[in-house]
């Protein structure tokens, strides 16, 4: 009987298994300590980048945070400067409206004067007739001793540089004076010592009156000043000469300061006793007023002597033709 060997305790199927087993392991290690290395450098280094971004975002993000911080500083710099400002206006605006309602109300209230003053003029001409029967005329209306019966008026302004450059503010005010005392006339004109108009437009015709026009007269003179020689001779003697008519009243208003040229004042007053003759009822064509500021008198002494002129010339022609003369004692407002 053949003797059985006893089984190994390893055989060679078990050691290719153990090597196998042992060569993957190792395999397995290699790889391991190979590829991970990598992966965490690239991982590591993708990260840094990413960091070093962000930095570099967040820093741009800080600067233009700065910028814009600053900006809103400046804004608010200047809606705090508009605030005042607008409260400036408020303030301005509430006042004009007072100045404004303050106005209406004293316009008012001088229509009611003028409407009072219109009644009791109609009851005093009824009581004029009544004690001196219907025959009673009133041949002249005065106001500050000028007579104010006219329809139609014309200024005759010295545009010179002395006029223009002292008492202008002063001869606007007393133009809107006369103005005044004139509710309503039929025509208006404006011409300078030269006998140039303010109004191109309306040359050698009657200006319409209204209020408006009114106030646009007032408006154009306060920056009118033209060629002058300082006679009001030969402004008045056109104003004459264009404007007389018959069947018209008319008022002529001369603003002036001084008398310069060579004609003699006793030239002057035949020139204008040849154009504004008498007519049948003794009465000249038209009436002439005159208002003198005293400019001269207040520059060097011998300029003194053309203001003395001036007031002598007029108080000749304002007397001969039926008006009045008026001194002022201040050129200034």
């Amino acid at each position: 009987m053949p003797v059985r060997r006893a089984p190994a305790e390893f055989s060679l199927s078990f050691l290719d298994v153990i090597c196998c087993g042992f060569g993957a392991v190792i395999l397995l290690l290699m790889i391991t300590k190979t590829v991970q290395p990598q992966v965490i450098e690239q991982t590591m280094f993708e990260a840094e980048s990413a960091v070093a971004e962000l930095t570099e975002q967040l820093f741009e993000i800080r600067g233009e945070t700065t910028i814009l911080n600053r900006d809103l500083d400046v804004k608010r710099e200047q809606i705090s400067a508009f605030d005042e400002k607008i409260a400036i206006l408020q303030g301005t605006l509430a006042r004009t409206r007072s100045e404004y309602d303050a106005l209406s109300t004293s316009q008012n209230a001088n229509a009611i004067i003028r409407e009072d003053l219109a009644i009791a003029k109609q009851r005093l001409s009824e009581e004029q007739v009544r004690l001196l029967g219907l025959n009673a005329e009133k041949q002249n209306q005065f106001i500050g001793g000028i007579p104010v019966d006219s329809e139609y008026i014309i200024f005759v302004i010295d545009t010179s540089q002395s006029m223009f450059s002292y008492a202008w503010p002063r001869m606007l005010r007393e133009l809107e004076a006369t103005l005044d005392i004139y509710p309503e006339v039929k025509g208006i004109q404006v011409l300078n010592d030269m006998g140039d108009y303010l109004f191109r437009n309306f040359a050698g015709e009657w200006i319409p009156d209204d209020p408006k026009r009114r106030e646009l007269i007032i408006s154009n003179l306060t920056n009118w000043s033209g060629r002058s020689n300082s006679s009001p001779v030969e402004g008045l003697t056109a104003a004459i000469s264009q404007f007389y008519r018959t069947d018209k009243k008319i008022s002529i208003y001369i603003y002036g300061d001084q008398f310069m040229t060579n004609t003699s004042i006793n030239e002057a007053v035949r020139a204008v006793d040849r154009l504004n003759q008498r007519g049948e009822s003794s009465i000249r064509r038209v009436r002439i007023h005159a208002v003198g500021f005293p400019v001269m008198f207040d520059q060097i002494y011998q300029l003194e002597v053309t203001g003395i002129r001036f007031a002598t010339l007029m108080r000749e022609i304002t007397q001969k033709n039926g008006g009045a003369f008026v001194g002022l004692n201040d050129f200034r407002p």
